[in-house]
């Protein structure tokens, strides 16, 4: 299998996970202007032809990472949050930027950025709420307020409500399972919830 049937593979694998979703209007063309830079072997502020200056790009932030860190492979997860802090969310186009700027397989950057609950590979809500589903929570009807979450604002977990207010999200054990169910709205941890205190919560947040 050739180099460019495997990146292929790549891009075709993340766009199952996250719906190839790209609110941002800025990946597509990124991505062509990095395929292009790649060709003659430079990197995007470093000059070079039609390369655009460093100010100009939305990749600013990413880019000053990388340099602080050499490019090291090792600093991915540092580059995934500057990325996110950039942009909301880890799209596929930055995360193909990313992987050839650390020279990583697309599969990689990919597999680090879905495995950690913190990264978001869509656009997220105004207000994000994050139910833990690792076994203690479920046993304690996490399900539960997934199911009554969705019901009440009309969105599937891993979605965004349609008016951009509220994300719904599942994630792996958050790692504190005697405050099962636990649920972080917004960054705050909510211990020992039920479906009926969550819901009011996430009323309350919309609401504000």
């Amino acid at each position: 299998m050739s180099a460019g049937d495997g990146q292929s593979r790549d891009v075709e694998y993340i766009k199952q996970g996250t719906g190839s979703t790209d609110a941002t209007g800025t990946g597509a063309a990124l991505k062509r202007e990095a395929e292009e830079r790649a060709k003659v072997g430079a990197r995007p502020g470093f000059g070079g032809g039609t390369a655009r200056e460093a100010g100009e790009s939305p990749y600013i932030q990413v880019d000053r990472v990388l340099k602080r860190c050499r490019y090291s492979q090792d600093a991915l997860i540092e580059v995934l949050h500057a990325a996110q802090e950039t942009f909301g969310f880890l799209s596929e186009d930055t995360m193909t930027y990313i992987a050839h700027q650390l020279k990583l397989p697309l599969s990689w950057v990919y597999g680090v950025a879905s495995f950690y609950h913190h990264f978001n590979l869509k656009p997220q809500g105004e207000h994000i709420c994050n139910i833990c589903m690792g076994t203690a929570c479920f046993v304690k009807r996490a399900g539960d307020i997934v199911e009554t979450l969705e019901r009440e604002f009309q969105v599937k977990a891993g979605e965004t409500t349609a008016d951009g207010k509220l994300s719904v999200n599942i994630v792996r054990c958050l790692g504190n399972c005697g405050l099962a169910p636990m649920v972080i709205l917004d960054g705050k941890v909510h211990a020992r919830q039920t479906p009926e205190t969550m819901l009011r919560n996430c009323k309350e947040a919309v609401e504000d």
